[in-house]
């Protein structure tokens, strides 16, 4: 059941949306060989100056044509137990109490409201914690799009859902944290190190760089929330899954 109709324009919206984001998260790759870091520096700034604006666009595209007021209001709630949960597992070995939420929602919602609800979670979350940073954007469009895909996958139901589910917790959380890390590596150890992005290398250098760099500092983290995605979704999945599609058949949004 979708409770946010996607049209064409929203649909088209979503994918310059997720070309913008390659771009912002592959910045590394794409950055010219013999860019000093200095100059490299820049380019994340300037993605989180324009993600916001970006993500403001996809988000009044979706919301113009399909978000009706009971979508909204579940919107908010929703937003609101994912930002309360956050804290009890950051900074924690990994663990993470977000995404769950956004994954089941997704799935139950649709992917129109997945990506509603994994922006909005992330940013209400980020000013309870006073995380708000150039990091931000990221956070929210990589998990608005966790929440856009779980609502793309297969359907199937029963155990094989929570599996399915639960498999693709454990990939999101590895890459969520992929995607994130990837961005902001070059500034994680400056420039000296073996492991530095070096402008005057090629893509393929400087992604062997940092697939090292990730394997001796942060696959631990990643681990943690891959595990803990799952497992929050075999463990509360069943019974959340059926209190949102009660919730669904309530709103009767189709």
């Amino acid at each position: 059941m979708n409770a946010v109709a996607l049209t064409h324009r929203s649909r088209l919206a979503l994918a310059v949306t997720a070309a913008l984001a390659l771009f912002a998260f592959g910045w590394p790759l794409l950055w010219p060989p013999s860019a000093s870091m200095d100059g490299a520096s820049q380019a994340p700034l300037l993605f989180a100056l324009v993600l916001p604006a970006v993500i403001g666009l996809a988000v009044a595209e979706i919301s113009s044509d399909g978000l009706e007021v009971k979508a909204l209001a579940l919107l908010g709630v929703l937003s609101a137990v994912g930002a309360i949960l956050r804290p009890l597992g950051a900074g924690t070995a990994g663990l993470e109490t977000v995404f769950f939420t956004v994954i089941l929602a997704g799935r139950v919602f649709g992917p129109g409201f997945g990506f509603l609800l994994g922006n909005s979670t992330l940013f209400v979350s980020a000013l309870l914690m006073a995380g708000v940073g150039p990091w931000l954007p990221y956070q929210m469009l990589a998990a608005g799009f966790v929440g856009l895909v779980a609502g793309l996958l297969p359907r199937v139901s029963g155990r094989a859902e929570v599996a399915l589910l639960a498999a693709y917790g454990a990939v999101a959380g590895f890459g969520y944290g992929l995607l994130m890390d990837f961005a902001f590596w070059p500034f994680s150890l400056g420039n000296e190190t073996q492991l530095s992005f070096d402008g005057a290398a090629s893509a393929w250098t400087n992604m062997h760089h940092f697939l090292l760099y990730k394997l001796a500092t942060a696959m631990g983290w990643d681990a943690g929330r891959a595990i803990s995605n799952a497992a929050f979704i075999v463990l509360l999945g069943p019974a959340l899954l059926r209190v949102l599609r009660r919730a669904a058949r309530r709103a009767a949004f189709d």
